[in-house]
């Protein structure tokens, strides 16, 4: 089974879809996994925290509440992303660092970009319920994203 979250679309009809809010950023277009979750608010203290850890293929949902006043992630997270293993990260808020994040091949999606850096006060929750785009992301749920969007599913669907 393709993964391309069209095909996912046609031949899993329950699937959430993700309203069209997100851009691409990061070198690799297309991603999945299972689902792990930051919710925080202009502080990415808890996103390094979990970044630093083993990935295992996962996709981490960023909650930053979509505040576009600060970046949630950029390029020295964005290592860390790859070098523990992450397929993707989706921030409901900035990155920076948007010529790294094009050369990294991890998948990168976000609402925009920002230069200003978060702030650093280890407030954040891990690995709980999240919602924004009209989805509840849920931790251990699939997520499946490319240039047509994102879908999410309770389980891995592909093959």
């Amino acid at each position: 089974m393709s993964t391309a979250t069209t095909d996912l679309s046609d031949a899993f009809q329950d699937l959430l879809h993700v309203d069209p809010l997100f851009r691409q950023f990061g070198g690799t277009p297309s991603f999945h996994g299972p689902i792990r979750t930051v919710k925080c608010h202009e502080d990415n203290s808890k996103v390094r925290e979990l970044l630093e850890q083993p990935g295992n293929g996962a996709v981490l949902v960023v909650d930053g509440g979509g505040s576009l006043r600060c970046a949630l992630f950029g390029g020295m997270l964005a290592q860390l992303a790859l070098q523990n293993g992450y397929a993707g990260v989706v921030v409901f808020g900035c990155v920076r660092d948007s010529a790294e994040l094009a050369a990294t091949p991890v998948g990168v999606m976000a609402l925009a970009a920002h230069p200003r850096k978060s702030d650093k006060r280890n407030h954040g929750f891990v690995d709980v319920l999240v919602s924004f785009g009209g989805v509840t992301f849920t931790p251990g749920a699939w997520l499946y994203a490319d240039d047509d969007g994102i879908v999410v599913s309770s389980k891995s669907i592909h093959t």
